[in-house]
């Protein structure tokens, strides 16, 4: 079991990541700053700190990444916020959550890996309780909102798989977070005419990059090379709660029935997924 540290180092990378969904959609509902200067603002501050980060641990600059990684982090931190635009706090994160893992999932599938039955049945639950949270109903989230937060999903999903063997994560982001920045200049040249900027929105986006971003992924890596693989995994499932809660007592959100029978659906898939996997691995390890 993880020391008291550990753990607390954790936690707080949990709810820096959930803090990221508060933050944006606290910017996009209450106050005037527009989805593309969020996103750009984000992804700048966020590059900054980590680039400061990476630089106190190993006195470069962050050379590290990929285009292919600074693409598919642009294409979710601009989904998530154009989906955040309508979305409320708990459904957005529970979407991009329950996306991400049905990417990996349906990938390594693709790929050729081959799931138990309890695996199995982990994925169907959690893709039926995704399925049934988008359905067209009185409380079914907006659908332009839902696709856009889908896209972030399967583009962080990507993201991901693309980092899976890393060696320098925390370089790596750095890197990946720098590479975004063209695309991100981009979009809001393209929607330069709809640029709307206010104090209190501005003061969010850069919490959102360069704290909840950039300090959270920072202690994430700190505490991830001592967490079982199963620890960590499931550790992400409070994730898309605290956000909902985060949203109900800061933002006055409420939560519907559908919603929370879908997360139970979704986020017990997914833990039973990761629970059986690891139980088939460790099973099929030998004994020295």
């Amino acid at each position: 079991m993880p020391n008291t540290k550990i753990i607390s180092i954790t936690l707080l990378a949990m709810f820096a990541f959930s803090a990221n969904s508060l933050l944006c959609r606290a910017a996009l509902s209450e106050t005037t700053i527009d989805a593309s200067s969020f996103t750009t603002i984000r992804l700048v501050s966020g590059a900054i700190m980590l680039a400061v980060l990476s630089w106190q641990r190993n006195r470069t600059y962050p050379t590290e990444g990929s285009w292919a990684g600074g693409l598919s982090l642009f294409l979710y931190a601009a989904g998530f916020s154009y989906a955040y635009m309508a979305l409320p706090t708990g459904t957005g994160a529970l979407i991009l959550f329950g996306a991400v893992q049905v990417t990996m999932i349906g990938f390594g599938f693709a790929k050729g890996e081959r799931l138990n039955w309890k695996q199995t049945l982990g994925f169907l639950f959690a893709f039926a309780g995704l399925l049934w949270l988008l359905a067209p109903g009185v409380h079914s989230p907006p659908i332009i909102g839902s696709a856009l937060m889908l896209i972030a999903g399967v583009a962080w999903g990507a993201y991901s798989l693309l980092g899976r063997s890393n060696q320098k994560p925390l370089e790596t982001t750095a890197g990946n977070f720098v590479r975004s920045l063209p695309f991100a200049l981009l979009l809001s040249l393209l929607f330069i005419q709809q640029t709307s900027l206010d104090a209190r929105g501005i003061g969010l986006a850069i919490a959102s990059g360069a704290i909840a971003s950039g300090i959270g992924y920072a202690l994430w890596y700190t505490a991830l090379p001592m967490l079982r693989s199963t620890y960590a995994a499931t550790l992400q499932l409070s994730v898309p709660v605290l956000a909902a809660i985060s949203g109900i007592v800061l933002l006055n959100e409420t939560f519907s029935t559908q919603l929370i029978l879908a997360s139970t659906a979704v986020l017990g898939g997914i833990a039973l997924f990761i629970l059986a996997g690891h139980s088939t691995t460790k099973k099929g390890k030998p004994r020295h």
